[in-house]
């Protein structure tokens, strides 16, 4: 692949990112897909797939909840992503959870429970 390829993909999915963002924000009725946050997108080299990474503030049934509602609006949400791009095939939509979230808290508990420990000793 290319280097200004690359690049294409990289400018074209962010790009889907912040209109995917924008979409839920503003458009999406469900109530399951409230509280999402649109993280990241891979795109695959030849345009075709996006996998669009979420985050949901609420945790455990809630964050499955999402992943339905979003499972349930990929045709809406691809629709008015083909209407804003300037693509000659919209890509297949793949919503995914992104755990960095959770990941980043859990380690933050563990240094914190350090800390105390630390602390604990002196």
């Amino acid at each position: 692949m290319s280097k200004s390829s690359y690049k294409r993909a990289e400018r074209v999915a962010d790009q889907i990112r912040m209109e995917v963002a924008d979409i839920l924000a503003r458009k999406a009725k469900d109530p399951r897909i409230g509280f999402v946050t649109v993280t990241d997108v891979d795109l695959s080299p030849d345009l075709r797939v996006a996998r669009i990474y979420v985050s949901s503030l609420r945790e455990g049934e809630s964050e499955e909840l999402a992943l339905q509602g979003l499972s349930k609006a990929v045709g809406f949400v691809r629709g008015e992503l083909g209407r804003r791009l300037e693509l000659r095939y919209t890509p297949e939509l793949i919503f995914c959870q992104d755990g960095s979230y959770r990941y980043g808290r859990r380690i933050d508990q563990l240094l914190d429970s350090l800390h105390l420990e630390e602390d604990s000793k002196d």
